[in-house]
C-alpha cells in the first residue's frame, strides 16, 4: 500500500466528522430520551462475544452478515454483532435479575443505541457499520405491546422531523397457517416464500397450482399475495378470509385490533397494509411492522413480534420491538442542529480567567483557548465557531463580543 492509499476505507465504511457527529449525537440523545420518557431504560451490549451465542434464535441472513473471528484465549468462534436484538433478549432472559414472581413476570422495557458490523452493505449505499437504536418490550403478549411499539416508532420519525411517514402492517402468521394447512414441504415453502418476496405473481401462481392440492387455500395463498395496499386492503382481507382455518381467522383479527389500537392513539397516521410481507420470517412470530417515506427507498424503521426468542437463555417471554439506522435517520431528518457559538479565552496563567472559564463551562458554554502567544484575528476566531473572547481590562476579565 502507498502512502497516498493509507487513509482509504474499505467500501461500506465511513468516517463521521464533526458537524455530522454532532447531528447523530444530538439526535442520538434525543431519542433515548424519548424512549426514557416512555419506560424503556437504556443498555449497552457487547460489541463481540461467541458466535453460539450471538446468532442463536437469529435468522440465516444475520449468519451471513456476522463477522466471525477466533478468540486467542480459548480458541473458540466469535462474531462482532451484526445486530442488537437477539443480546437485548438474552438481558432480558437471563442477566436483570427480578427478584419476586411478579417482578420476574413483569414487562420489561429496554432500548439502545449503538454501532454494529456487516460483512457487506444490506442496501445500495448502506453503511456497513450502521447505528442501530431502537426498543424491545418483553413479557406482554398482548396487542397492546405491538400497538405502544408502533406508535413509539411513529413518535421517533416524528421527533426526527422525517415527515410523510407511512407504517405499512404485516403478519408472518396467516402466511404460516396457511402454509401449514397446504402441508407444504419444507422445499416447496422455502421456493413460495422467495417468489412473494419478490411479489414474482406468476412464478407464485405456478408453485401454487403445482404444489397445493386444496383448491380453497390454493386460492387464499393466491390472494394473500396480492393483498397489499392502503386501509382498504383489511376489509378486503377480511372478507377474503372469512372461511379461512381458525387459527388464520384469529391472526387477522390480531392485525385488525392493532391497527384499531393504533389509529385511536393516533388519529392521523397513515397505515398500509402488505400481508405477504414476510421481513424476517425465520424469527418473526406475529405482526410485523415498517416506516417509509419518499425519497428512500427501503423502510426507514422496521420490527415485529418475536416470541420466546430467550427460550434458548432459560427463559422464554413474549417480545415485540423495532429499530433503525440512526445514520439514515440523522440523514432523512429535517431537524436544525445549532452547535452554540463559543468563547476564545487568551492563554494566561491568571487564577482570575481560570475561574472565569470555568464559570462559563459550567453554564454551558463552550470556551476554546488560544494556544498562540498572540491574539488569533477576528475573521479566524469567527472560523472557529467563537462569537465572544475574553479580553483583560482594568477591572478584570470581560467577555466581549467580536465585531
Amino acid at each position: 500500500m502507498t502512502a497516498s492509499d493509507r487513509w482509504l476505507l474499505p467500501e461500506g465504511v465511513e468516517e463521521i466528522l464533526p458537524a455530522e457527529a454532532f447531528r447523530l449525537e444530538s439526535l442520538r440523545r434525543q431519542l433515548l430520551d424519548l424512549y426514557a420518557a416512555w419506560g424503556y431504560e437504556l443498555v449497552i451490549t457487547p460489541l463481540i462475544e461467541y458466535l453460539d451465542s450471538l446468532l442463536v434464535g437469529s435468522s440465516h441472513d444475520l449468519d451471513l452478515h456476522t463477522f466471525k473471528i477466533t478468540d486467542q484465549l480459548t480458541g473458540r468462534m466469535m462474531g462482532i454483532r451484526a445486530d442488537i436484538t437477539p443480546q437485548v433478549a438474552r438481558i432480558d432472559a437471563h442477566c436483570l435479575g427480578r427478584h419476586g414472581e411478579a417482578e420476574h413476570n413483569a414487562p420489561v422495557r429496554l432500548c439502545y443505541a449503538d454501532n454494529v458490523l456487516h460483512t457487506k452493505p444490506r442496501g445500495l449505499l448502506a453503511s456497513r457499520v450502521p447505528i442501530r437504536i431502537g426498543a424491545e418490550l418483553f413479557g406482554h403478549a398482548g396487542v397492546g405491546a405491538d400497538i405502544e411499539l408502533i406508535c413509539l416508532m411513529h413518535e421517533t420519525l416524528t421527533t426526527a422531523e422525517i415527515g410523510d411517514v407511512y407504517i405499512v402492517l404485516g403478519h408472518v402468521g396467516i402466511f404460516r397457517s396457511l402454509v401449514k394447512a397446504a402441508q407444504l414441504s419444507a422445499e416447496s415453502e422455502s421456493e413460495l416464500f422467495d417468489a412473494l418476496q419478490r411479489k414474482a405473481y406468476e412464478e407464485i401462481d405456478g408453485l401454487l397450482e403445482s404444489h397445493v392440492d386444496d383448491d380453497d387455500i390454493r386460492i387464499m395463498l393466491r390472494e394473500l399475495s396480492r393483498l397489499s395496499g392502503d386501509e382498504s386492503v383489511l376489509a378486503e382481507a377480511l372478507a377474503t378470509f372469512a372461511n379461512a382455518p381458525s387459527s388464520v381467522r384469529k391472526e387477522l383479527a390480531e392485525l385488525a385490533e392493532i391497527a384499531a389500537g393504533v389509529k385511536k392513539r393516533l388519529p392521523s397516521i397513515r397505515l398500509g397494509f402488505d400481508l405477504c410481507e414476510l421481513r424476517g420470517y425465520e424469527y418473526h412470530t406475529g405482526i410485523v411492522f415498517a416506516a417509509y417515506t419518499p425519497g428512500y427507498g427501503r423502510a426507514v424503521a422496521q420490527g415485529g413480534r418475536y416470541d420466546d426468542i430467550g427460550q434458548v437463555f432459560g427463559r422464554a417471554r413474549p417480545a415485540s420491538g423495532f429499530d433503525s439506522d440512526l445514520k439514515v435517520i440523522a440523514r432523512l431528518s429535517g431537524k436544525e442542529f445549532v452547535r452554540s457559538k463559543a468563547v476564545s479565552a487568551p492563554c494566561d496563567d491568571d487564577l482570575s480567567l481560570a475561574q472565569l472559564i470555568a464559570q462559563l463551562r459550567a453554564s454551558g458554554e463552550r470556551v476554546i483557548v488560544d494556544l498562540g502567544s498572540d491574539a488569533l484575528p477576528t475573521q479566524t476566531l469567527l472560523s472557529l465557531g467563537c462569537d465572544r473572547r475574553i479580553v483583560r481590562q482594568q477591572n478584570g476579565w470581560q467577555v466581549q463580543t467580536l465585531r
